[in-house]
């Protein structure tokens, strides 16, 4: 289960630092939920800061919500508008039946976009987020100013058609359970226990019907084709074994226009564990390529 955790979310099985911040000690002003609606779905966003037609949008990973960037919400709604969402399925957006895949939820971010009038974003993605924003780029170039890469993969570790194997186990009666392990994988024991209880908490609240079908739909070979990222691009990922030697080339690839960062000692969660840090080479990377912050 740990290999599959792994190789899905791009995990950091090291220690992670101990100043890490708990939700206790992230003091966030809440902006108040706004709702836009896809295919019948309200879909929850948060929308603050101050800015005009163009934003910083944070879209979470697998089961996660809106809440898992509570700590960049202070460092940059002071500079600039910022958008967060729950995708469907997911936090307090609603949960239908239906299958849900990385196209959905780069449909509901467009949504979100238009609901809210922003006209052109750079897109930040966690883990799941990272394939969901790519989507969004290949559907809406025109929107899409930058993208930034949280702990996420641009090409699959497996096989498409070996995913299911990996999917399996969550369709059963167990599923708490099999999660459960899978998310604990992605936070080493050292990891502050609040924190940890926290993550697993809001993750494990998402049904089952929205965690499988969305875990299934990242086997689809679709979503990770090749094709060129035009915009400027920064990656800033968790060092584990399961990332290639050469990651850093393949990564050029895809994205010749790359700030490319490898941390040691944070988890998957890594601009939870190390959320001034995390902001800083956000604005540094922002301010580099003249993106929605003033210019000095």
């Amino acid at each position: 289960m740990s290999v599959m955790c792994a190789a899905l979310l791009s995990v950091s099985l090291f220690s992670i630092a101990a100043r890490a911040e708990t939700s206790a000690q992230a003091k966030v002003k809440e902006a108040p939920s706004r709702f836009a609606k896809l295919d019948g779905m309200r879909v929850r966003y948060r929308d603050s800061g101050k800015g005009g037609s163009d934003a910083l949008v944070f879209v979470h990973g697998w089961t996660c919500n809106l809440n898992f960037w509570r700590m960049q919400f202070p460092a940059f709604d002071a500079k600039t508008r910022v958008i967060a969402l729950d995708l469907p399925g997911h936090g307090e957006s609603d949960k239908p039946q239906i299958t849900y895949t990385m196209e959905l939820f780069a449909r509901a971010v467009d949504a979100v976009l238009r609901d809210a009038g922003v006209k052109r974003a750079v897109l930040v993605g966690h883990s799941m987020g990272v394939p969901v924003v790519r989507q969004f780029y290949r559907k809406y170039p025109e929107k899409t100013l930058a993208l930034v890469n949280v702990d996420g993969a641009l090409r699959p570790f497996v096989p498409g058609a070996e995913w299911e194997k990996f999917v399996a186990p969550m369709r059963g009666p167990n599923y708490k359970e099999v999660a459960g392990k899978m998310i604990e994988g992605m936070m080493p024991p050292q990891h502050p226990a609040a924190l940890k209880d926290e993550v697993k908490t809001a993750m494990l609240a998402t049904p089952q019907h929205v965690a499988v079908s969305a875990f299934a739909a990242m086997g689809d070979d679709a979503i990770w084709t090749d094709d060129q990222i035009k915009v400027p691009a920064l990656a800033v990922l968790a060092r584990n074994p399961f990332w290639p030697a050469d990651n850093e080339a393949r990564f050029r690839q895809v994205a010749p226009d790359l700030d490319y960062r490898m941390w040691d000692g944070v988890s998957h969660f890594l601009m939870m564990d190390k959320p001034q840090e995390f902001n800083e080479t956000l604005v540094a990377f922002l301010t580099s390529k003249r993106l929605l912050l003033p210019q000095k």
